[in-house]
């Protein structure tokens, strides 16, 4: 055993793990180059790491790969176990610690994050802005909030892959745009904007 999974269990994981990379990249959307774009945008990075929306721990990975101790949390406890065995593979564990948390409010405390990740999550937030709220609270002063999402073409590649396996690709929260204004008014200022072909990212300080 290697924790709580089995060599076999990860190996696994980590093989359907591949074989989504690959397939995103069948459709020109190299996951892990943009996850790194998104990483670079996001420098210096520093302190006290969360990322909000674990997913299957695929930025998460990155976030630990590049030697960043984070706290993530997400819904989905079936995601995180996904997650988990993503980060065991790799050897990264002790990196991260994974909570499950609400839709709305958060269990941490005031100002408790120095760095906030929103990466890809933002599309499938319900009431955003009741959890944007609880960002502001648990952001340090001063703090940064690294917003990225897809652009209009990795939408499409998305529905794409989604209708490919029989599913839809679900939008039920705001736009970046959106959240962006809502930060904006709300104690945030824009520090930074970046985008390539595939995704967008805007870098926000909580102001006093």
């Amino acid at each position: 055993m290697i924790k709580e999974f089995s060599i076999d269990e990860l190996e696994v994981n980590n093989r359907i793990y591949r074989e989504r990379i690959e397939l995103y990249k069948s459709y020109g959307y190299y996951v892990i180059k943009e996850r790194l774009f998104i990483l670079s945008a996001a420098e210096p990075i520093y302190g006290r790491i969360l990322e909000a929306g674990t997913g299957r721990g695929h930025f998460t990975l990155e976030i630990a790969k590049k030697g960043y101790s984070l706290t993530t949390y997400d819904i989905d406890n079936e995601m995180q176990k996904i997650a988990k065995m993503n980060i065991a593979y790799a050897g990264l564990s002790d990196k991260v610690n994974f909570v499950i948390e609400g839709k709305k409010k958060l269990g941490f405390k005031d100002k408790s994050f120095d760095v906030i990740f929103c990466v890809n999550t933002l599309h499938h937030i319900e009431k955003p802005d009741m959890v944007l709220n609880e960002f502001i609270r648990i952001l340090a002063d001063n703090g940064k909030i690294i917003l990225s999402d897809f652009t209009d073409k990795t939408f499409n590649i998305m529905d794409s892959i989604h209708k490919s396996e029989g599913k839809v690709h679900e939008i039920t929260g705001w736009t970046l745009d959106e959240a962006v204004e809502y930060f904006k008014k709300n104690a945030c200022v824009v520090i930074k904007e970046t985008q390539d072909d595939y995704q967008r990212v805007f870098i926000l300080k909580k102001v006093l």
